[in-house]
């Protein structure tokens, strides 16, 4: 009968034809026959069913061996015996190079027939050996998925004792070497089903027997955490995290965490490595397990590994976000991944030029995936744009973006970062400010955060800016007697000539803290600065003048060298005066007080008062001259600033056409507008740069500086409770109060109070009103009629003929912007230029220093953005914008440089002969020596650095597909459906892109 099965198979008959001459044999062969007949249909089934070069011969292989197993069970069990088996096991069958793939499959189909015989034991003992023994050798995937198979369906084949565990062990090192070799989507899934297959076994044995799932994460930790030079081990191995319990999670985390022997280089090859598994498709927990592991790492401050495993992880996580099928997974780990690394910008700021595309891809997928992970990315996107403020330029392409998308409040924005972060103490990562390799390309450098300390750290920045200031300070002499302006002299040499990308402010923030500030708290910048500024004053005061070099250089006369070296360089730079004036209203009379000022603090006008005359406001605003009549004698100017007025008359032509009409007190006759005349207004026509009005122009509910300005100088009338004690009267009174500007200072630093108390919440609230800041600011100074004369006489701008003011013109040069709702929390950071003079030093001084143009002044010098120990290039256009952009972020201290002028030549022209005959401030030996000393520390420490970055970087594993899933999918716009990765990742390059 075997010869004629055999002649059946093998002739060239059509299959449907042998199928009925194979059915008859098959019939036959549930007859009763002898011994000899049997063996030669099993051995010929046997022979088709291994090595059958067709699906067919060997299906038909198949179906003999189980007639005869189940209808000669006697026959079966003598021919599938021990030694026939660790034949197949051990020498194959078939031709010597064409060994058959299929006796795993052999051997479990056979197994079927022998399970209640007396042999069964004895084969079972046999392939608890041998299957160790195949999984020792590293089968492919597909043999080891028949192994599981063999196992799963005859568990009593399973390893028993210390070689169960040892089986364990092996099985994962397989997994560990799984490789898909091809790229059809057919192949792949079939891989995956084979890896399902061998995790499966794994999880059935660890149900059975507990005591092995230990020893068996131990092996997979040696794996993964493994430096020396081989092929990374596969991403299959998160199929076998899936099965571990969760509840074990906390006692494996802690036992590898606190384990000694683990390196840390081992250990971010670990970590690493686990973070690659997001890319797996078919695992569960995985993204729990690597969180924990992350969170394991922080409890115990393995600091470092945290920082390199996320900035070289993160982009990758990220990625996988296009990938419905392991988006959940992967977004878990990037929203713990950012959300824990609070200490510095650089993991979020890597994601920036990607978020749009990524954005823009899932709204286009429109699944119900997709729109759940807008929702939580724009949750995470906020919380990083309140952790890490003062970035606009880099934020308004995600802000654009995802506008349209939720915004969390601030309870759950504060919840989600207070909840994550890797530490409460903020100095135990001091040390992990971000690594800079060099300075930024603006050339600039910056300042570490010492904890909460950006407010002085901005405040820093704007002093440096203001050039004037830094050359005076930069050359004080050597041994003077004031140690804080020292200290800042050393600050601002090392801001000038370092090699660090950043430096730490440490000494100076101690040497000039406020002892009412509280540490580690966010402080107010302006107060800080008010401090300091007095601090360095009263300093001066009582040591050595700055200018004594001046003076025995005899380089100025006799009336300027009174003038000038009695005062101190935070009077010369920022001091000016007011007089405010204080008028009753039943006998008039005037009592006037002049008072210095190193800033004017603008409140904000109640929101029913309008202190706006024109309809468009440009980005350079002007505060025109106030238009008072002409005293009929000269003495009336001084003597009583309450002076008749009337509007100019087309036959005044002596009396210029300017916007602001008046700034004076009203006759107690006029209608109550106590602002009156106060419009602010510009002439478009003399402007330069009216044509950038258009583009940067506010809207028309917002305020300006000049409007604040005008509230500052506007009248205030004083009554009821508020009313004024006159001396003349010897009674309260109602009364008017003035200020008048008499001096302006050098540099105008101007603070918007933004901050005030609410007595409902009994806290400090914000005033959020976008302020638009005029590049180009000019003050009316109330000067003597003979000074007046003579600038007029001069032909010098600026001065109406007997007006008593003239105009002063600033220019912007620094921005202090603070970003947050309250005066105890936020950020501040700041926009800064420098503004000099731009004539030669030689220039002949028979009259005012001739300025530069204001297209030049304004908009040709660059701006740059310091925040903390960033710094970047930037633009008065997002100077501008910003708080349209970020409405939490908002103007609040604003530094101007006054062009030279008739009020201000004396100064400037001794800062210009100080700098023709100096130059660049010479620091004196000590300084240089110690900055010369810093930058070669600084070029060593960058070495090693270096070197102990190549050992953890090239510890980390290789991943070079990490960016392929975003680039290729960069220009594929057109495509939609379902075979795009953002629409599901049915295509097969993209799914191999993924799982491999």
């Amino acid at each position: 009968m075997d010869k004629i099965l055999e002649a059946v198979v093998m002739s060239s008959y059509p299959n449907h034809v042998k199928q009925g001459l194979v059915r008859r044999v098959i019939e036959a062969a549930k007859q009763p026959m002898d011994s000899e007949q049997c063996w030669s249909m099993l051995e010929l089934s046997t022979k088709l069913y291994l090595t059958g070069d067709t699906k067919y011969k060997r299906e038909i292989g198949k179906e003999v061996l189980e007639v005869y197993g189940h209808y000669h069970p006697d026959e079966f069990e003598e021919f599938f015996n021990v030694r026939f088996l660790l034949s197949l096991l051990q020498e194959g069958y078939g031709p010597l190079g064409k060994r058959s793939h299929y006796v795993l499959d052999y051997i479990q189909l056979g197994l079927q027939f022998v399970l209640e015989s007396p042999s069964a034991n004895s084969i079972f003992s046999l392939l608890r050996i041998e299957v160790l023994r195949k999984v020792c050798e590293r089968p492919s995937p597909k043999q080891c998925a028949k192994i599981s198979k063999l196992l799963t369906q005859h568990p009593q084949c399973i390893p028993t004792g210390k070689h169960q565990l040892l089986f364990c062990q092996q099985l994962i090192r397989c997994i560990g070497q799984f490789q898909c070799v091809s790229e059809g989507e057919e192949e792949i899934m079939e891989f995956l089903e084979q890896v399902n297959k061998v995790s499966g076994l794994l999880q059935r044995i660890w149900r059975t027997q507990t005591s092995a799932i230990l020893p068996s994460l131990k092996e997979l930790f040696a794996i993964i955490s493994s430096t020396e030079e081989q092929e990374a081990p596969s991403n299959a191995l998160a199929s076998v995290v899936q099965f571990v319990p969760l509840e074990l999670m906390d006692g494996v985390i802690r036992n590898l965490t606190n384990d000694d022997s683990i390196t840390d280089v081992q250990m971010m090859m670990a970590i690493g490595r686990m973070i690659d598994w997001v890319s797996w498709p078919l695992g569960k927990n995985i993204d729990k397990w690597i969180i924990a592991l992350l969170k394991g790492l922080a409890a115990v401050k393995k600091f470092s590994i945290l920082i390199e495993v996320t900035l070289s992880k993160i982009e990758k996580v990220f990625s996988k976000l296009l990938y419905p099928i392991v988006r959940e997974g992967a977004l878990s780990v990037l929203q713990y991944m950012l959300l824990s690394f609070q200490h510095s910008h650089e993991a979020f700021h890597l994601l920036l030029p990607h978020i749009p595309r990524l954005v823009a891809s899932l709204k286009k997928e429109d699944s119900n995936s997709a729109t759940s992970s807008l929702e939580q990315l724009a949750e995470l996107i906020h919380c990083m744009f309140f952790r890490f403020s003062g970035f606009p330029d880099l934020y308004e392409p995600v802000l654009e973006a995802v506008k349209a998308l939720p915004i969390p409040n601030e309870d759950r924005i504060k919840h989600l970062l207070g909840q994550n972060a890797w530490t409460s103490q903020k100095n135990e990562l001091a040390c992990f400010y971000p690594r800079l390799a060099s300075k930024s390309e603006t050339g600039k450098i910056g300042l570490i955060n010492l904890g909460n300390t950006c407010y002085m750290n901005s405040i820093i920045q704007s002093l440096f800016m203001a050039s004037d200031f830094r050359h005076s300070v930069l050359n004080l002499t050597e041994g003077n007697s004031q140690p804080l302006m020292t200290k800042l002299q050393w600050l601002f040499a090392f801001l000038e000539h370092s090699q660090r990308p950043a430096i730490s402010p440490e000494s100076f923030l101690s040497a000039s803290w406020p002892p009412w500030f509280t540490p580690g708290a966010q402080q107010d910048c302006s107060e800080y600065l008010k401090y300091l500024l007095d601090r360095l004053h009263e300093e001066e005061k009582t040591g050595k003048r700055i200018y004594q070099k001046l003076k025995e250089s005899s380089l100025m006369s006799q009336a300027v060298e009174h003038h000038y070296l009695n005062k101190t360089l935070i009077e010369k730079m920022f001091g000016g005066k007011m007089m405010t004036k204080i008028r009753c209203l039943k006998c008039l009379n005037v009592s006037s007080r002049e008072e210095a000022f190193t800033d004017l603090s603008l409140a904000f006008p109640p929101s029913d008062r309008n202190v706006r005359g024109s309809t468009s406001i440009l980005p350079v605003e002007e505060i025109g001259p106030q238009l008072i009549e002409p005293p009929e004698n000269a003495g009336q100017l001084l003597g009583s600033p309450w002076i008749p007025r009337k509007a100019p008359t087309a036959s005044d032509h002596a009396a210029p056409s300017v916007s602001v009409e008046t700034l004076g007190f009203q006759e107690p006759g006029e209608a109550a507008n106590p602002i009156r005349g106060n419009d602010v207004g510009v002439d478009a026509a003399k402007d330069p740069l009216s044509t950038f009005g258009e583009q940067a122009c506010a809207p028309k509910d917002s305020r300006s500086v000049p409007d604040l300005i005008n509230y500052f100088l506007s009248p205030e009338r004083l009554t009821a409770e508020n009313k004024y004690h006159c001396e003349k009267c010897a009674s309260l009174q109602d009364a008017e109060k003035v200020a008048e500007l008499t001096e302006g200072p050098h540099y105008l630093i101007l603070t918007l109070l933004r901050f005030s108390f609410d007595p409902r919440t009994m806290k400090r609230k914000k005033i959020l009103d976008n302020v638009s800041i005029p590049v180009v600011l000019k003050l009316p100074i109330l000067v003597a009629p003979e000074e007046t004369e003579e600038v007029c006489r001069r032909g010098k701008d600026g001065a109406v003929p007997g007006s008593g003011f003239m105009t002063v013109v600033y220019d912007l040069c620094s921005v202090v912007v603070h970003s947050g709702i309250s005066s105890e929390s936020g950020h501040y950071y700041c926009y800064s230029r420098e503004c000099t003079d731009t004539v030669p030093h030689g220039q002949p001084r028979d009259g005012v220093p001739k300025p530069a143009s204001d297209k030049q002044l304004d908009f040709e010098i660059q701006w740059y953005l310091f925040n903390d120990t960033r710094v970047s290039f930037s633009s008065f256009e997002s100077v501008s914008n910003v708080t349209s952009f970020f409405p939490k972020d908002t103007a609040y201290v604003l530094f101007y440089r006054q062009r030279p002028g008739r009020q201000s030549c004396l100064l400037h022209e001794a800062l210009a002969e100080a700098g023709r005959l100096h130059g660049e401030p010479s620091l004196h030996k000590d300084l240089m020596e110690a900055i010369s000393k810093d930058n070669i520390l600084f070029l060593q420490e960058q070495e090693k650095e270096a070197r102990n970055r190549a050992a953890y970087i090239s510890a980390l594993p290789k991943s070079p597909l990490w960016w392929r899933d975003l680039d290729r999918d960069k220009d594929d716009d057109s495509s939609s459906g379902g075979c795009s990765p953002a629409a599901g990742g049915g295509g097969s390059g993209s799914f191999h892109g993924l799982v491999f």
